[in-house]
């Protein structure tokens, strides 16, 4: 007991005295790894020997100025600083989107260097009114290099960013049968008309994506086309596609006007245009119209289960499709206020309608997103979610709207095994729904270490909604599950470059430059989520990731109140972000409690968790960490859909 005492004694007392010496060891090990010590060593031991020989020869023997003393100095001074840099980032394995400081920062101190020395060379021969000659060119000279180092990594950034995002686009400029449905515009008189425009829109896009010989964009890139000023050619370029449907909606109280023409991009030139009235009960046979007017001006036959899903309407009742559109536009808010709204919504289209598959499957899905999002974390809201399941279920046992929705239930529940084969089951029925593409894709890359698995529904996902944000957030997933961390870092750069008003976006990227070694620019994004609201959810994880990068365990345990192990044991991803956290902070048996918690939840990622997370490092070797990489091993190797 004493020597334990004295052991303990012999430590700095003070946690930030702990830290810093931690910290100076750490750097001082850094510095003998890249082998700078050594280097220093010797450049001094050199540059001493060669002003020595000026000194004592040059000046002192034969009598050359004392000012070769200065121009030694300098010189020596500049080769140790290049030499010192040239080994710290060269060692360096990250590169933050392609730059090389040290092919930066060395050319321009060598030539500061011979701009100092040149100068003291004409103050030598008594002729000192060039030094702001020799400054200015210097000046000029390092901009240049500054300039051209620049433009030629931002080049290369650029076609990186290409190449990587070609493994997901086809190859082709333009691929036959494609086409993009913009946003019908609302021309209505009467205000609060955009979701029928935007209802129809999505009809069309419903229709024509049934249609297996056509590549259709989705809704959710076809809607940021909305109010655009982008010309049809320019449109068509951004989203790879042949075809531009463009039309409008005029309701004018029962009276209904639909135009519509299709547009041949490369030409701009139409190939179908045509003006629809009726009333608004004749809405349906509109829009069925309107499809296969488009069918038929590319001349592409039809199959029978093709014709059923032009000719079948899922809801027929015109007033409880209207209020079936304005809950799915409220559904696209993604608050609390307005998925309350959507749920009055589709309670009133089925007073009218009776029931429906499609309008309890959006019921459904409106209690998985509160959950989900963290509005409503209790068992009763899932619960609510399962009743309308089950309702789907009598209708219609065999619609992509219940594989879909027991595929969300699972996730939520913390079945990612079984989420992956509802929803595979969904992309079957329904092969051009985003949302199934995206979670397939995030499912069997993140969860369950399958991205040979997940890359087709991702490949199909961007093909079909290239301009949708968390899309890239999928295909980031994707490189994270192959283990290329920069590949990962620069598809989930696009996806906030995408949307960078979306906090959660940011909020990942700052966790993939921390798994990327880039803990100043990852802190940097956490302060900015933080300062926009400190008291969400987002915010306390960004928090976690904080304390975790600045090795601050005592205020990440402080943090993780009771509430809120509670709320993230239940989390899809808190148990693996805590466990990267702790392992992280070196506190082992805390990472290792919520890994196990993350493989109780179903993630079967062991290439992720053996090799590929970085913060996840100092659990190796462990006899619990290798215990339980022989389970997740065994469940990852079994897996099959």
């Amino acid at each position: 007991m004493p020597k334990r005492e004295t052991q303990l004694e012999a430590r700095p007392k003070d946690p930030k005295l702990r830290r810093r010496s931690s910290a100076g060891a750490s750097f001082f090990r850094e510095l003998k790894e890249r082998k700078i010590v050594q280097t220093m060593a010797a450049l001094v031991g050199f540059g001493w020997l060669v002003y020595e020989i000026v000194h004592w020869i040059l000046v002192v023997h034969f009598h050359l100025p004392e000012g070769l003393l200065d121009i030694t100095l300098v010189t020596l001074f500049g080769t140790f600083l290049s030499v010192v840099i040239w080994l710290w980032f060269r060692s360096s394995e990250k590169r933050a989107r392609g730059v090389k400081f040290e092919v930066l920062l060395v050319p321009l101190i060598i030539l500061l260097t011979l701009a100092a020395d040149v100068n003291l060379v004409f103050q030598i021969r008594g002729d000192s009114g060039r030094s702001a000659s020799v400054a200015a060119i210097a000046a000029v000279l390092g901009l240049g290099w500054i300039i051209f180092k620049s433009l030629q990594w931002a080049a290369g950034a650029q076609n990186a960013a290409v190449e990587e995002i070609k493994e997901f686009i086809a190859a082709e400029l333009r691929p036959g049968k494609s086409i993009v449905v913009l946003p019908f515009k609302n021309i209505s008189p009467e205000e609060g008309q955009d979701y029928l425009s935007d209802g129809i829109t999505d009809e069309v896009i419903a229709d024509l994506s049934g249609v297996r010989a056509f590549r259709v964009i989705s809704r959710s890139s076809a809607m940021a086309y909305k109010d655009s000023n982008k010309t049809v050619p320019e449109i068509a370029k951004d989203l790879n596609v042949r075809y531009v449907l463009e039309g409008s909606v005029r309701k004018a109280g029962e009276n209904l006007k639909i135009t519509a023409q299709l547009i041949e991009a490369e030409s701009d030139t139409h190939v179908w245009a045509e003006k629809f009235a009726g009333s608004l009960a004749d809405v349906f046979d509109m829009q069925e119209k309107v499809s296969r007017a488009i069918v038929f001006a590319l001349k592409q036959r039809l199959a029978p289960d093709e014709e059923r899903t032009i000719t079948e309407r899922p809801i027929q009742n015109v007033r409880a499709y209207e209020a079936y559109l304005m809950a799915r536009r409220d559904m696209y808010q993604c608050s609390e206020e307005s998925m309350e709204r959507a749920l009055q919504s589709l309670a009133k289209a089925v007073e009218i309608y009776g029931e429906s598959a499609i309008l309890y499957a959006a019921m459904g899905l409106v209690h998985v997103q509160l959950y989900n999002m963290g509005f409503r974390t209790t068992e009763d809201t899932l619960k609510k979610s399962e009743k309308f399941l089950d309702k789907i279920i009598a209708l219609e046992p065999e619609s992509s709207h219940r594989y879909h929705l027991m595929g969300s239930i699972e996730r939520s529940r913390g079945h990612p095994q079984k989420a992956v084969l509802s929803l595979k089951k969904a992309a079957d029925i329904d092969p051009n729904d985003p949302d199934t593409l995206g979670w397939l894709g995030n499912l069997l890359s993140l969860y369950l270490g399958r991205p040979d698995l997940g890359k087709p529904h991702i490949k199909r996902l961007i093909e079909i909604d290239p301009l949708v944000a968390w899309n890239y957030y999928v295909a980031s997933v994707y490189y994270l599950a192959r283990g290329k961390l920069e590949r990962a870092l620069s598809m989930m750069r696009r996806a906030v470059q995408l949307d960078p008003e979306d906090r959660n976006l940011r909020f990942w990227e700052s966790w993939y430059l921390g798994w990327n070694n880039q803990p100043e620019e990852a802190i940097e994004r956490v302060d900015r989520i933080v300062a926009e609201n400190p008291h969400d959810f987002v915010a306390f994880l960004s928090t976690m990731l904080k304390c975790a990068l600045q090795n601050e365990r005592d205020r990440a345990l402080q943090a993780l109140s009771k509430d809120k192990r509670s709320i993230l044991s239940k989390d899809p991803e808190g148990p693996w972000l805590m466990a990267c956290c702790f392992a992280r902070l070196n506190d082992k048996a805390e990472a290792l409690s919520w890994l196990e918690r993350a493989v109780a939840r179903g993630w079967a990622n062991y290439p992720l968790f053996s090799k590929i997370d970085p913060f996840l490092e100092s659990l190796h070797g462990e006899a619990r960490f290798e215990k339980l990489m022989a389970r997740v091993k065994h469940d990852w190797e079994s897996f099959e859909i």
